[in-house]
């Protein structure tokens, strides 16, 4: 079956064996059939050749006997090449050699594996014998060179291992004489198989394409890359191709569908432009028609009133002449009658009577005489030439090829955040398609007076259809109205709107903030003249100094200037207040601090005694003189008339709140606490609104005294305190006093404050109380 192994056999035999030079030559088939003639050897399934029933040209009149008797001769040189040992494996290592395939082993085993099941479960072994004899034959005659034909052929019918020529010298010419029968069939019927069966490997391997080919962009057999004309070509999996081909078409028809829509958009968009371009036509019509009748209008006014003044100089002209002619008539009459008269005195023949008439008739010419007589016309026949001022039409016709006046602008209402205390942003629109240069904005102050009207008007002139004023007075309404300009005029004004700025920042009253230690009361008051919609707290915690300024909380609606705050206990709080109106917020206050570790509260100044004076450190308080209790001071409606003492701000937390007062020990005093109807004109601890803690001193003791409405156990207290502190606890209706020096409880009372009470204190004799809040209560503190 191999052509080199039989080739080499052959050369061998041929070189021991002069005698077979004689066999006639076998005709050689073409390189192309012999490529086409391995394909299907190697891979082809053998029962190709049964499709083939046709006789090549002139065999047909074969006989059967010729017929048997070449297929035994067929099947005789197949079972002598199979005694001979022919190598299946050697074959397949020779072509892969011969196109490159030698490092590919993997490659080869498949092929010989193939191969070799074909054979196996394909070839019928009647045929197996014939197809092989043909395909060595063939092969063999493709491999020989025409030099040595007739050794190649003699070497084809498989006798390598004769032991003796002269033996087979009969036998060989036997054979030699079947061989070219069986050549001259072969070859003739050669060429119309190799056609059928190059036609049948394309369609097949058409069928079995499985890879794609990426530079010549078609699907073709693994096969072909690997012998074929695709061997150097870049190839890819077919289903991947197919994915990414696939893919393509995808991203394709996705631009496509793009293109379609913008092409959509933008015929939709031409249109719209169809429909505006009508739209600016008809507008630009009725421009030009509207100024050209203007123009035509003041055309016709300006020939009416030259007509006018014309007629009204001829008529003037004409009643000049025809007074001048009047004037002349009667002087030529006058001379006329004159002239007849002379003469009628000529004929007078009484020289008497002559005389007479003769004097008179002279005074008479000489009076007619001296008459200076006007032969200068009185006007001229020309008219006098006017010049007719078109610069009106000139304007308007100047105007026909420009724009018109722009149409009145729409002022937006304000909007949330658009103002601080001393600036607003104003903002409008132009809904139409006029051209505009610029706007003109103009503003004032609104007020509730009668002579509003008088209010100084402020006028900008801006290019954007926005504008921020600044300088202005905080939470004040301003009324905007704003005009289109162009060249063609200004439009009418738009509608008005009012504006309000943003409040000026309020104020905290530090003097009046009052927190505990899970509570704050914080007060302030607003700057601003106007009332504000709201306030809002802001409180950042302080954790250290790097975000002492975060907002951890605000609190927003607020309707009054204070507002009470849950906190949380021993922590710092840094609280800032904002005023809000429709304008916007506010800046943000002075911050205050406070601190949750107790109770803190300040001294209502306007409570205190005129006697009592409050130190800088404003927990201070002192008394120099105590003469005269019942002083001739300026006393204020809330301030203490008897008793030189001053109430503490209002401590509105529930629960417990500790504070101290450090006293002297010569200075008699009283300390507790206090309703806010508590009578000013009373001592505390005499009412039933008031309890305290009164210190006296006798001859013989300090005595402590526990006063509600001037009642006051028997309580005697060895070790004077020095700094006393006073437990105020709301929940368990209990007013406690300790000696906090030694943490020693003096008193206790139980009674139900039906309201939040005043811390209070009276100095009884001159001294100094000093007080201390914002304390932790202490743990000694606890009662059973």
């Amino acid at each position: 079956m191999s052509s080199r192994s039989g080739s080499t056999r052959e050369y061998e035999t041929s070189y021991q064996s002069p005698s077979r030079s004689a066999s006639p030559p076998v005709p050689e088939p073409s390189e192309a059939e012999g490529l086409i003639f391995y394909h299907m050897d190697l891979y082809g399934s053998k029962e190709r050749f049964d499709i083939f029933p046709e006789e090549p040209p002139g065999q047909e009149d074969r006989s059967l006997g010729d017929t048997r008797k070449e297929s035994a001769l067929s099947s005789e040189k197949f079972q002598h090449s199979q005694e001979a040992g022919y190598d299946m494996e050697k074959e397949v290592a020779e072509l892969a050699k011969m196109y490159g395939l030698d490092e590919d082993r993997e490659k080869e085993l498949e092929l010989l594996g193939g191969h070799l099941e074909m054979v196996e479960s394909r070839w019928p072994p009647a045929r197996t014998e014939k197809a092989g004899s043909q395909g060595s034959i063939y092969n063999a005659s493709k491999s020989s060179s025409p030099v040595k034909d007739q050794s190649q052929s003699t070497k084809q019918q498989g006798f390598p291992g004769e032991a003796s020529q002269d033996e087979d010298q009969s036998k060989a010419r036997a054979e030699d004489e079947a061989e070219r029968h069986t050549w001259s069939r072969e070859g003739l019927s050669s060429g119309g198989m190799s056609d059928e069966w190059s036609s049948q490997a394309v369609s097949e391997e058409e069928e079995a394409a499985n890879v794609f080919c990426s530079t010549c962009k078609m699907p073709i057999r693994a096969f072909d890359k690997l012998f074929g004309e695709h061997k150097d070509h870049e190839v890819a999996q077919l289903p991947s191709a197919l994915e990414s081909e696939r893919e393509e078409i995808h991203k394709n028809m996705c631009k496509l569908e793009e293109q379609i829509a913008q092409m959509e958009s933008f015929a939709s968009h031409l249109e719209e432009i169809f429909i505006t371009v009508e739209e600016n036509f008809g507008r630009q019509e009725q421009n030009f028609e509207a100024h050209y009748n203007d123009a035509v209008q003041v055309l016709a006014q300006k020939y009416e009133e030259q007509l006018e003044a014309l007629g009204e100089e001829k008529r003037q002209k004409l009643e000049a002449l025809y007074g001048q002619l009047v004037s002349c008539g009667e002087h030529l009459d006058t001379c006329k009658e004159l002239t007849d008269t002379t003469q009628e005195l000529y004929l007078e023949n009484d020289k008497a009577n002559f005389m007479k008439a003769a004097v008179t008739m002279v005074d008479r010419l000489e009076e007619f005489l001296k008459k200076e007589v006007d032969l200068e016309l009185s006007t001229l026949p020309d008219f006098e030439e006017r010049v007719i001022d078109f610069s009106e039409v000139e304007q308007l016709m100047n105007s026909i090829n420009t724009i018109p006046a722009p149409c009145a602008p729409v002022i937006n209402p304000q909007a949330p955040n658009a103002a601080t205390g001393t600036s607003l942003r104003v903002c409008w629109g132009l809904f139409s398609d006029d051209t505009v240069e610029c706007y003109q904005l103009c503003y004032k102050p609104v007020s509730s007076e009668r002579h509003s009207d008088e209010q100084a008007e402020h006028t900008l002139k801006v290019k954007e259809t926005y504008c921020t004023i600044t300088n202005l007075l905080p939470n004040t309404q301003y009324e905007f109205w704003v005009s289109a300009l162009n060249a063609s005029g200004i439009s009418p004004p738009s509608e008005r709107a009012v504006y309000v700025t943003a409040p000026s920042p309020p104020t905290i009253k530090s003097k009046k903030i009052r927190s505990c230690e899970n509570a704050a009361l914080v007060c302030w008051e607003s700057r601003d003249i106007n009332p504000v919609d709201s306030y809002m707290v802001e409180l950042s915690k302080l954790t250290d100094e790097e975000n002492g300024d975060i907002i951890t909380e605000s609190i927003v609606g607020i309707p009054n200037c204070e507002v009470l705050i849950h906190l949380q206990p021993t922590q710092s709080y840094r609280i800032c207040v904002r005023a809000l109106n429709l304008g916007g917020s506010s800046e943000r206050s002075e911050p205050v601090l406070i601190n949750t570790t107790g109770t803190y509260f300040c001294l209502n100044e306007d409570t205190a005694h005129p006697l009592l004076a409050i130190l800088d450190d404003g927990f201070t308080i002192a008394c120099d003189e105590l003469e005269n209790p019942e002083c001739d001071l300026p006393v204020y409606d809330n301030s203490f008339t008897r008793c030189i003492g001053i109430l503490g701000s209002l401590i509105p937390f529930p629960g417990k709140h500790y504070w101290e007062v450090e006293v002297e020990e010569d200075t008699e005093y009283r300390i507790g606490v206090a309703f806010e109807n508590t009578p000013r004109h009373g001592y505390l601890g005499a009412n039933n609104s008031s309890w305290c803690m009164r210190h006296i001193i006798t001859p013989s003791r300090h005595k402590y005294e526990f006063l509600h409405s001037g009642m006051t156990p028997d309580v005697r207290i060895t070790v004077p305190p020095r700094r006393i502190g006073i437990l105020l606890d709301y929940e368990n209706c209990r007013l406690s006093f300790f000696n906090a020096d030694i943490g020693q409880h003096l008193y206790a009372f139980n009674s139900h404050f039906q309201h939040y009470v005043h811390p209070c204190f009276v100095l009884e004799t001159p001294g100094i109380l000093r007080i201390h809040t914002g304390i932790a209560i202490p743990l000694w503190t606890a009662l059973p």
